[in-house]
């Protein structure tokens, strides 16, 4: 039988504020912000002292990527649809006749081509693995990150560890 734990830390502190504009069939929202929630869950075996991971360590490590990106635009790098121009100040978005210029220590500029629940989902999960890694990870077996928009309202990414 293959049997394994998991632990999880969600909302409270693990929460941040920002704004974005996601893009769809070609067209682009218009801007607009969120009150975004993170879940965060670890699946795997029990330590000899029968942790999947200590609570504590893992909502301050989530804490710390929300923490980058609260009150700040989130900047979708990689997209397909809107033309960005990295400014030595500023960062230029232009989209069909609307043009945004944003301070760039406003900005969190991210190496993903929308920012949807799913792909901030996925960015939390490359921000949060390395830290896990770097721990006693041996034992782990997936990260699940949730990116909630609004209750009721999630991106979900899963990573086999």
């Amino acid at each position: 039988m293959n049997v394994s734990r998991r632990v999880s830390v969600e909302r409270n502190r693990l929460r941040f504020a920002a704004a974005h504009m996601a893009t769809f069939l070609g067209d682009c929202e218009p801007l607009h912000g969120h009150n975004y929630d993170l879940i965060v869950e670890i699946e795997g075996d029990l330590t000899d002292d029968s942790w999947v991971w200590d609570f504590g360590d893992l909502k301050h490590a989530t804490k710390a990527i929300a923490d980058e990106l609260d009150h700040r635009f989130l900047l979708q790098l990689q997209s397909r649809v809107l033309t960005i121009t990295e400014l030595p100040d500023a960062w230029e978005i232009s989209y069909a006749d609307r043009r945004y210029v944003f301070p760039r220590t406003d900005v969190a500029a991210l190496p993903i081509d929308n920012s949807t629940a799913e792909r901030l989902a996925e960015w939390v999960a490359g921000r949060l693995l390395p830290h896990l890694q770097a721990g006693p990870a041996a034992h782990l077996r997936k990260l699940t990150v949730g990116v909630e928009e609004m209750p009721g309202q999630a991106g979900w990414y899963t990573v086999e560890v």
